[in-house]
């Protein structure tokens, strides 16, 4: 990278509101690494095969910080901008702990081994997370991290890069078969995801012209449906909202009709998730020519890191993000930046599929891909953060309209499909 880059890598990182979320609570800390060119350079590509004019207005790094400018989040050092993530400190070194879900609460006894906390609720307040800091301060950090993973807790290691990146932010798990390369043609995109990665991800497709259809339980929703009403309909307005209820023979008859009418399919549940509904992404990928499937996965499909939990904070922890700052401990870099940089990406990739007619199921873990990012481009040093002026969040989309509600567009859905 040279002189110049580097500098404008520092700029980018205040202008995003990256910046802004980087840091002690008292004064905002520069990574040394490029992140935000990566998210420029992502998001060129992924214009580059959109029709002219499909993503005016947006910047691929600001990008990253949109979830922070609806909520208003902050840095706060070793907490998260959005809260429910810490860095503790454990014998061996350090992990992060993403613990949002009123079942994580109730698996804290069982994960520490101290019927104390059987009393906690989410969400976690400073008290409780005091108590949990003490008891991991106490334990073997590996094993507390593995332990963790088989209650189906989101705790992963934060250590510094690893000197060895991963080669690509993205694999092909399964090459399909191949189709006609499609200039500009329209995919049908059936969106089985929630939160954040993969919304991302429906939306860029969306906004490159592609017909969206976003498939929710009809008994558990995306949770994010009850978050920030501001950033779920900047995800997903625009798009069809179909729910069916996946307890029923019927409902599951339905969504394998969905699924066959699609050329693209996004999803972020664990392999064996799908496989309880009878879906194989790897039979749908095969069974014709030109369809991707777009697999959002906190570590990859492979065992047994197929199996582990991870939201956006902890992933970009076991990446090494958080030591990239020159404060000597680790802390958070912007807010679960692993999600959007891997909707980004995964938007990217099943695009270029799509257009050249590849068949694929391709796999887009959060770690992964924020490790690959972080390799690219050489260190910027300390001296470039002299000067800056860190811009807060923002939305730079103009924001269209609400999204569906939910199940609005089922029956119209299954009338086109002309399922039973």
């Amino acid at each position: 990278m040279s002189e110049g880059e580097a500098e404008r890598a520092a700029r980018r990182w205040a202008e995003s509101g990256l910046l802004w979320l980087t840091g002690p609570e008292r004064a905002p800390t520069l990574p040394d690494r490029a992140l935000p060119l990566v998210a420029d350079e992502l998001f060129a590509q992924l214009s580059a095969l959109a029709p002219e004019g499909a993503f005016a207005g947006l910047r691929g790094a600001e990008l990253l910080a949109e979830r922070a400018a609806c909520y208003g989040f902050s840095r706060r050092g070793r907490v998260a901008p959005g809260g429910a993530c810490r860095l503790l400190e454990a014998l061996g070194g350090w992990l992060a702990a993403n613990l949002p879900r009123e079942a994580d609460a109730r698996s804290l006894a069982a994960w520490l081994e101290d019927d104390a906390l059987a009393a906690v609720s989410a969400p976690l307040g400073d008290a409780a997370w005091r108590e949990i800091a003490a008891r991991v301060g106490r334990r073997e950090r590996d094993a507390c991290v593995a332990r963790a993973r088989l209650l189906g807790l989101a705790v992963a290691a934060a250590d510094p890069p690893a000197p060895t990146a991963p080669p690509r932010a993205w694999e092909v798990a399964v090459a399909g078969p191949s189709a006609a390369p499609r200039a500009l043609a329209a995919p049908r995109v059936v969106e089985l995801a929630s939160l954040w990665a993969g919304p991302l991800a429906g939306r860029l497709l969306g906004l490159a012209g592609a017909r969206v259809t976003k498939v929710e339980s009809a008994r558990r929703p995306d949770g994010a449906r009850a978050g920030n009403a501001r950033f779920f309909d900047l995800l997903n307005s625009g798009k069809r909202s179909v729910a069916l209820d996946f307890h029923t023979a019927s409902d599951r008859r339905r969504l394998a009709a969905l699924l066959e009418s699609a050329d693209i399919v996004i999803e972020g549940s664990r392999p064996r998730a799908l496989l309880q509904l009878g879906i194989r992404a790897e039979s749908w990928t095969r069974a014709r020519p030109g369809r991707v499937w777009l697999s959002i996965t906190g570590y990859g499909r492979a065992a047994p890191q197929a199996d582990w939990v991870a939201f956006g904070d902890d992933a970009a922890a076991a990446a090494g993000l958080c030591w990239c700052v020159p404060e000597g401990a680790p802390l958070f870099v912007g807010d679960a930046i692993a999600d959007p940089l891997a909707g980004l990406g995964g938007a990217l990739a099943a695009l270029r599929c799509w257009r050249a007619g590849e068949g694929a199921l391709l796999d887009v873990a959060l770690a992964r891909c924020a490790a690959w990012s972080l390799a690219q481009g050489p260190r910027l040093g300390a001296s470039l953060a002299r000067g800056l002026e860190p811009l807060p969040p923002r939305v730079l989309a103009c924001e269209r309209e609400r999204a569906a509600p939910l199940g609005a567009h089922t029956a119209e859905l299954l009338r086109e499909l002309a399922t039973p």
